[in-house]
């Protein structure tokens, strides 16, 4: 191996045990009961550390390769052995003073201000004090999220149970009440107001289902015989003109 590219994979092994095994709050991760990240959310938080943007998954399996007795890893989760942190959500502690901040993404602002946080199935919700902690972590799934500003009492319908993790607080699920910003912007709320567009495909299916199986409409102006036309047709025989034409014939 390289000498250059040797020192890359040990500096990588010792970003990854401070990241995983000491701070993962630092980096805006949130390992699971088992300790456990995503790979992929790992990749995406080295790469915002100054001099860490060219780091790929070849250079992290290399890392495992030659620190199996430090790293392990299931395919697409990976933890340090010797973890120094908890992640406990069975203490809840009071909110802190001021304003809160969650990312979305910009599709799930008008549902989240609507809604609130809801319960979701891959881990708690991620609050921070820090504005650009929170827009860190959304960048992460949106090139453009929304910082959520929420505003959770102590006491009362809205409290929140909130449970520390290093610098960061996490909550299952936060009320609407408690969301207090951003609004809608204009673009955003005219889009909501915005009538939606007919579906003509759907139109003419729908009046196409509407008669029977087996059944189908008949175009009286393609009809073989003129005399059972409309009025663009020849105009129908009376019954006196039926009676001369039986009486001419022999």
């Amino acid at each position: 191996m390289p000498k250059q590219h040797r020192f890359q994979v040990e500096d990588l092994s010792r970003l990854l045990l401070y990241a995983l095994g000491h701070r993962p709050d630092e980096f805006g991760l949130v390992p699971d009961e088992d300790g456990f990240v995503p790979v992929k959310r790992l990749l995406q938080a080295l790469r915002e550390e100054p001099g860490w943007s060219h780091v790929r998954e070849g250079l992290l399996r290399e890392v495992l390769v030659h620190e199996r007795e430090r790293f392990e890893t299931d395919g697409s989760r990976i933890r340090a052995r010797e973890r120094r942190f908890q992640v406990d959500t069975t203490r809840p502690v009071p909110p802190p003073a001021g304003l809160l901040f969650s990312p979305v993404r910009k599709r799930a602002h008008s549902h989240a201000l609507e809604h609130g946080l809801e319960k979701r199935p891959d881990g708690p919700h991620i609050l921070t004090t820090d504005r650009e902690t929170a827009l860190r972590i959304g960048r992460r799934t949106d090139p453009s999220p929304v910082l959520l500003e929420l505003h959770i009492p102590s006491r009362g319908a809205v409290a929140v149970p909130l449970y520390p993790f290093g610098d960061l607080l996490l909550a299952w699920e936060v009320p609407a009440e408690a969301v207090v910003g951003p609004p809608l912007s204009k673009e955003q709320q005219k889009a909501l107001d915005k009538p939606p567009k007919t579906d003509r495909k759907g139109k003419r299916e729908a009046e196409r289902h509407d008669f029977e199986a087996g059944t189908f409409a008949l175009d009286p102006e393609r009809d073989p015989d003129p005399s059972r036309r409309g009025s663009k047709g020849r105009k129908k025989r009376t019954w006196k003109e039926k009676a001369r034409k039986l009486r001419r014939e022999p």
